[in-house]
């Protein structure tokens, strides 16, 4: 099969999409494929322009979207493939557009019963007007230490602790800089719990063994410097959880992916309090796809080969047709 790989794009993430396009890329000749590497530059532009890239994406059999974030996670290169009759791995137009918008996310997954992180959403007036987001905080049992976050985006770009009034006003304006929307979250102590999710082509969907998160001890929470660029960050997998706690994690990780209509791939991250319930903190509709992240971690667990990842991918896209 012809495998087009597409990569980069405008968002922040540009970089680890290179990286894991390059990574899929790999896999596909290793698995016997032909696979068409094609980049979209940090501008948005493809590499080999937009007329060209038509042709090209036409001419291949499948698609792996490998881009992570706005751009190519929230619906949009979906939509250009589908307006093309082109097949492509993972999620459709609405749910990789509901998964990367965190407000939407969570506003899903609470009206169907599932857990998430407390917190609220800022838009307009509100990232400005100081006692208006005081109010909302307080009306929601909101008080520091608080993570604040663009309501969109990935690899914790924008993510900022406020521990007091003023270190939260300059994360809202940090935050509300790469986004409209900006949220605001209770701090949970406790565990990072990944789950990864995986479709198959007789439509199974399953999750790898759970993966905990030790960042690194020197930066202040998981943030960009501590996923990339820390070799004090360690990844625990499989996680050491009771027996109870894993099959919780494990169907509430298939729930999440099922309510939202995700197709494919997903990552689906927990916070597991000290002194109460896990809670959902995001899904990864098209998470990061190196060798070296999360998502093929777990399936390594669970015996899956890098390269047999993706061959799963490619297969159930084409089996889902």
């Amino acid at each position: 099969m012809k495998v087009a790989v597409v990569m980069g794009g405008a968002s922040p993430e540009h970089q680890v999409s290179l990286a894991s396009g390059k990574g899929i890329a790999k896999a596909v000749e290793l698995l016997g494929h032909t696979a068409i590497p094609m980049v979209i530059d940090a501008k948005g532009h493809w590499m080999d322009g937009q007329h060209e890239a038509i042709e090209i994406l036409q001419a291949c059999d499948v698609t792996v979207p490998a881009l992570h974030g706005e751009g190519g996670e929230d619906g949009r290169l979906q939509g250009f493939l589908e307006q093309l009759g082109v097949l492509y791995v993972g999620s459709g137009i609405a749910a990789s557009a509901v998964g990367l918008d965190k407000h939407l996310t969570k506003a899903v997954l609470r009206a169907h019963g599932l857990p998430v992180t407390p917190g609220i959403t800022l838009r307009g007036t509100e990232l400005t007007d100081t006692e208006a987001a005081l109010q909302k905080l307080k009306a929601a049992g909101l008080d520091f230490p608080l993570f604040v976050k663009p309501g969109n985006g990935g690899s914790s770009f924008g993510v900022t602790r406020a521990t007091n009034l003023p270190t939260l006003l300059a994360a809202i304006a940090d935050a509300a800089a790469l986004d409209p929307q900006v949220l605001v979250e209770r701090e949970m102590l406790g565990r990072e719990i990944d789950l990864a999710v995986l479709e198959f082509p007789d439509g199974r969907i399953e999750t790898a063994p759970a993966l905990e998160i030790h960042a690194d001890p020197e930066q202040p929470f998981f943030n960009a410097t501590a996923k990339y660029d820390s070799s004090a960050t360690r990844f625990v997998v499989p996680a050491p959880l009771d027996a109870g706690l894993a099959e919780r994690l494990r169907r509430t990780a298939i729930d999440v992916f099922e309510t939202l209509g995700c197709s494919g791939l997903a990552r689906v991250d927990f916070f597991v309090p000290n002194d109460g319930e896990p809670v959902v903190n995001e899904i990864n509709t098209f998470p990061g796809f190196t060798p070296a992240s999360q998502f093929p971690r777990m399936w390594a667990a669970a015996g899956l080969s890098y390269a047999e990842v993706v061959d799963t991918l490619i297969r159930t896209a084409v089996a889902r047709g």
